[in-house]
């Protein structure tokens, strides 16, 4: 009679077989993974492996010695690169332009505010450099705490205001030691225009302009351009207002943007000059905006591009706006 005793003892010998079984699939499943692994791995290794410009031997890609400029081709030694240089010329300074084009035409995107963190207006008096903290600040911020309770105040950091020009100036030293690059391009504008008792120094000014941009500051380096173009301070060198005004439109500054364009524009360059002017305009710059006006009407662009552009002219400057800085523009005009 069986029981149910009796039907468990039967069951485990039909569980080990098909455990058994598990097991050589599992088994033969790992061996094709394996199989899969190893091919993979081959066909990585044949990606790595590149062939050397000059002599055409085969190398891994990592240990082999890319072109510094262009990035394009590699080579098994030093020896080799050097052998293939006459010929990859050419081809070389080419693949460079275009590299420094893609960089040189990418739109940056705006300075902001850093209290209402709108874009920043692109006039220059419609912001404020603190020399307290070392922030630029729109006047639209200043004037709402000039209407709130701490008037006197730093709209960022809610310090007093320098009781001096030699207290001012101070300050601004304060901040030139600790390498803030505003700070030296502000302190640039004093020798420019002789304010807070500084005297007048066109050559010191570019000096503090060249310090100013190798931190990081566009405008130093635009005020430098704008130096070397009409020869304050400095010599007169169209090139090196041209490389200066390069450097500060690679970070932004709009204002070096439109005159790359017109360094272009009497180069001859029609279709550079263009491209400069087409991201200023769409940046909200209003002497841009004119000179892309001029291209359309003598058919350097289309009547679609031309509408493209005033649309994000306009949203660009709507970005601009806000109502303490419109109040700020009627006050601070009288």
């Amino acid at each position: 009679m069986s029981t149910i005793g009796d039907n468990n003892d039967h069951q485990p010998s039909g569980g080990e077989e098909i455990t058994e079984n598990e097991k050589e699939c599992t088994s033969c499943e790992q061996n094709n993974v394996d199989n899969i692994t190893e091919g993979i791995g081959s066909i990585s290794t044949l990606k790595d492996m590149t062939t050397c410009a000059n002599c055409g031997k085969q190398g891994n890609s990592d240990d082999m010695n890319t072109c510094n400029k262009c990035k394009m081709v590699k080579y098994c030694n030093a020896a080799c690169k050097k052998k293939h240089r006459t010929k990859h010329k050419k081809a070389c300074e080419r693949r460079v332009a275009e590299l420094h084009d893609e960089q040189l035409f990418n739109e940056v995107e705006p300075e902001e505010c850093p209290i209402c963190m709108l874009p920043l207006p692109l006039e220059t008096n419609t912001s404020t450099f603190k020399s307290c903290c070392g922030k630029r600040v729109c006047n639209g911020c200043v004037y709402a705490m000039e209407m709130s309770e701490g008037k006197d105040l730093c709209a960022f950091c809610r310090t007093p205001p320098p009781t001096s020009n030699e207290h001012e100036i101070e300050r601004v030293k304060k901040l030139m030691d600790k390498d803030n690059a505003g700070a030296i391009n502000h302190f640039a504008g004093y020798y420019v225009r002789g304010l807070r008792g500084i005297p007048q120094d066109y050559q010191k000014a570019s000096e503090l302009f060249l310090k100013a941009g190798k931190l990081g500051c566009a405008v130093g380096y635009y005020h430098l351009g704008y130096a070397y173009h009409f020869g304050y301070g400095v010599e007169v060198d169209t090139k090196k207002a041209q490389h200066y005004w390069t450097l500060a439109a690679l970070t932004g500054y709009v204002h070096a943007r439109h005159s790359l364009g017109n360094i272009e524009f009497k180069a001859g360059n029609m279709d550079r000059a263009m491209k400069h002017w087409l991201i200023a305009a769409r940046a909200g710059q209003d002497y841009s905006l004119d000179c892309v006006k001029a291209g359309y009407k003598n058919g350097l662009i289309t009547k679609d591009e031309y509408a493209d552009i005033l649309r994000a002219y306009q949203a660009r400057r709507n970005e601009m706006k806000s109502d303490e800085r419109e109040a700020a523009a009627k006050v601070f005009r009288q």
